[in-house]
């Protein structure tokens, strides 16, 4: 078997990878499927670098060896030890397959434990990876879910079985309004999660929702984007009370309580607050100085009085004046550029729209 046919099959299989990288090396930029156990910590990680740029390998070895000794070794041995027992199906690795990788196999095998390593570490799953999202996206046939803010598209996604949520892998939401607690991965895990799933997604047809280019602080690749530009569009429609709804329990209700939940009450909703009003904020060149100030009176007078009684009804009446005024004329204008690709149309109860986008992007395996 290639190298790069293993990596495959480690990734879209979920094996247990086990990445020995410091930790600053892992947070920017990992595999789903990966869990950070450093040979080394960052700290350590810059001492021993700068010992090898001045003095050479040989002594930066001899202080990495002194760094991670005695019971900082011990304690880093019985958490690999650890986790090869859980998952002796596993792999482990480092940056390039070298030095750090070889030297906890080393050590686990000095201990009774044989365990394989991902040849050319880090490095080698991220070109695997990248030749894999460039060719997913030339080859795989997509059909772009489009409609105005609120017609329930993230949902319709998460009923279809050949569906990709770019959305859902950014952790935001796509506009000034999209942020959630807690934090957007990084861009290279972000990308790396996007061609996982479009290499599991062993359909023909694969549906995704319109999307700028720019998710939250993400962007799509390049080589993605450019595809979903000239793919096919299926337009979902909805009427203003529906989308109301929606927005209402997306970003009212369900927004609200993840802050809480993250932060206590309290400071949750304090925050949620000053999250709701900083968005609003964000558009105010966009919607003018007058709609701006009467849409965010309207939306500090919803959060002052969900704040005092829980009561969320009054949060309908600047929804429904953004949607109207603001995000309604942006998306008709969108729209209005891309009239030779669409499809056709959906529309109806909300539980017959994932049914109807089938009919145009069928859920037909893969030969």
């Amino acid at each position: 078997m290639s190298d790069s046919d293993l990596i495959r099959q480690l990734l879209q299989n979920d094996i247990p990878l086990f990445d020995t990288r410091a930790p600053i090396e892992f947070a920017s930029g990992a595999v789903p499927s990966a869990v950070n156990l450093p040979l080394m910590s960052d700290e350590e990680r810059a001492k021993v670098g700068t010992c090898y740029k001045q003095q050479g390998v040989d002594a930066a070895i001899r202080l990495g060896n002194k760094l991670v000794s005695g019971s900082v070794r011990d304690r880093r041995m019985a958490e690999w030890i650890a986790f090869a027992k859980q998952h002796p199906q596993g792999y482990l690795y480092c940056a390039r397959g070298g030095l750090r990788s070889h030297t906890v196999q080393q050590w686990l095998a000095d201990a009774g434990y044989q365990y394989p390593l991902v040849p050319g570490g880090f490095k080698a799953i991220r070109r695997y990876l990248i030749d894999a999202l460039e060719a997913q996206s030339r080859d795989r046939h997509f059909v772009v879910l489009s409609g105005r803010t609120g017609t329930g598209k993230t949902r319709i996604l998460n009923q279809l079985p050949n569906s990709l949520d770019l959305e859902g892998r950014a952790n935001h939401r796509g506009s000034s309004f999209g942020r959630h607690v807690t934090p957007q991965p990084t861009q290279i895990t972000f990308e790396h999660a996007v061609t996982l799933d479009m290499l599991k997604n062993q359909y023909q047809q694969t549906v995704v929702e319109d999307e700028s280019q720019v998710i939250g602080a993400l962007h799509l690749p390049d080589c993605l984007h450019n595809k979903l530009q000239s793919s096919a569009i299926v337009v979902v429609e909805q009427s203003l009370a529906v989308r109301v709804e929606n927005v209402l329990e997306d970003y009212v209700t369900a927004l609200s309580a993840e802050y809480v939940a993250d932060r206590g009450p309290e400071q949750g909703f304090a925050d949620y607050k000053a999250a709701m009003l900083a968005a609003i904020d964000r558009v105010k060149k966009r919607l003018g100085g007058v709609l701006w100030q009467e849409i965010r009176t309207q939306l500090s007078d919803a959060l002052n009085l969900h704040e005092k009684t829980g009561e969320i009804a009054a949060h309908r009446v600047w929804i429904a004046q953004l949607l109207s005024h603001y995000y309604d004329r942006m998306y008709d204008y969108q729209l209005s550029r891309k009239q030779d690709r669409v499809l056709g149309v959906v529309s109806g109860p909300a539980e017959s729209l994932a049914a109807q986008v089938s009919v145009w992007a069928p859920p037909v395996p893969m030969d």
